[in-house]
């Protein structure tokens, strides 16, 4: 029954709509003749979202600017933390003033609304809004409802009736009324920052901008929010780029890599082939010749004593803890560092190209998550190394900031 009575409500106003666009033919007015104007030059009078290479988004709205001016398309760029308002004062500032009775005029008010995709929304307490609450109006002026039972006054529920449609539910998920999810189209507060605002409207894929007093055709322009794959374009190129270069300096980087760890070995076992000779000769002086362990045994002991000291001064003076791993990974940066100087590799630009990937990464990951969806950042980082170089920079930051975390809770 509430279906068939918002079908009713809603052609009768279609119908007053259709009406009031005839009369406006008839009476030789301006806004009719100029709209059909600018719809057989080919202007598109639906409104896109994009994206731009500076993290930008462009507004491409049709507006009609002036009373003696056609319908036309204007781009508009705004930043995703300015606020709706600013979008708002941009919109006024193309659009021409409303006179009030006084013979004063006021800039026409501009709403913001998306669809809302829950099973239980929360409903507007009243229509705030002036463009899109022009069908209410109208429900008013009728005066009472006719809902096929007889005329009545008309209710909360029907002042948003208008703005509710229903949509089949989702396979596995179960809503009240039959399996049919309600939907409703809220208008968002002017101090909501644009990119919160794009990121609710990109579940339903658009929105509604109501431009008060705006002619017919051009009163409510449905904006197509772009999807993921337009949205992250710039991002992901620019990813992509950054890959390239990033992949061109892991080939190098990866041969010197292994070559320090080689000679970190290297330099491993030259110093237990040390100790072995050391071993052999202590005990040829010992057992072998007239020395004997009354001599030996004072060499061998301040000789141990005094490499033991030197490790240990060796250890103070490079800032490093006591450990093998740590003489190990400074002969292995000592020799990468040699080794990069001789092929070219530019440590800082590396550094860099790491840090902005990941960045971007990361900045595309979020956007998968507003639009709920799966990206698979293997196909715009294209090699493993460049995979296995941000990961591991990921995990020595992450490994960083928990110790300096856990730092301060010890402190």
């Amino acid at each position: 029954m509430r279906n068939t009575r918002t079908k009713e409500q809603l052609e009768r106003l279609r119908l007053r709509d259709r009406t009031g666009a005839v009369q406006e033919e008839q009476k030789g007015g301006d806004s009719g003749g100029k709209l059909e104007d600018a719809m057989t030059k080919g202007i598109s009078l639906s409104c896109k979202l994009l994206t731009t290479p500076s993290r930008l988004f462009k507004l491409l709205i049709p507006l009609k600017c002036t009373d003696d001016t056609d319908i036309e398309p204007i781009a508009i760029l705004v930043h995703p933390q300015q606020p709706l308002s600013h979008l708002e004062r941009l919109i006024q500032s193309e659009v021409p003033a409303i006179k009030k009775e006084d013979g004063q005029t006021r800039p026409p008010t501009v709403s913001f609304i998306a669809l809302q995709i829950e099973d239980h929304p929360i409903r507007p307490r009243k229509a705030v809004y002036e463009g899109t609450g022009a069908e209410v109006h109208q429900l008013d002026e009728m005066g009472r409802i006719d809902d096929g039972e007889g005329k009545r006054t008309p209710t909360e529920d029907d002042t948003y009736t208008y703005l509710r449609r229903t949509e089949p539910s989702k396979k596995g998920e179960e809503s009240e009324g039959g399996g049919r999810r309600e939907q409703r189209f809220v208008r968002w507060s002017q101090s909501t920052e644009i990119g919160d605002f794009i990121r609710d409207a990109a579940r339903a894929r658009e929105f509604i901008v109501s431009v008060e007093g705006a002619p017919a055709g051009v009163h409510q322009i449905r904006v197509a929010v772009p999807s993921f794959d337009e949205r992250t374009y710039f991002l992901r190129m620019r990813l992509r780029k950054i890959s390239g270069r990033i992949k061109g300096i892991a080939e190098i980087k990866h041969e010197c890599d292994a070559l320090a760890h080689r000679g970190a070995q290297r330099v491993a076992m030259g110093g237990l082939g040390i100790l072995a000779m050391w071993w052999y000769l202590v005990y040829r002086l010992t057992f072998e010749t007239d020395l004997g362990w009354d001599t030996m045994e004072p060499v061998t002991y301040l000789v141990s004593l005094s490499t033991l000291m030197g490790g240990y001064l060796w250890f103070l003076y490079h800032n490093r803890e006591i450990s093998y791993r740590s003489a190990l990974d400074f002969t292995i940066n000592a020799r990468q560092k040699k080794l990069y100087q001789e092929k070219g590799i530019d440590l800082q630009l590396w550094e860099s190209l790491i840090d902005e990937g990941n960045t971007l990464r990361k900045e595309i990951k979020n956007i998968a998550a507003e639009y709920d969806v799966e990206w698979d950042e293997r196909k715009d980082e294209r090699d493993q190394r460049v995979t296995e170089a941000l990961k591991q920079e990921r995990t020595q930051k992450n490994g960083n900031k928990r110790r300096g975390d856990e730092e301060e809770d010890g402190d």
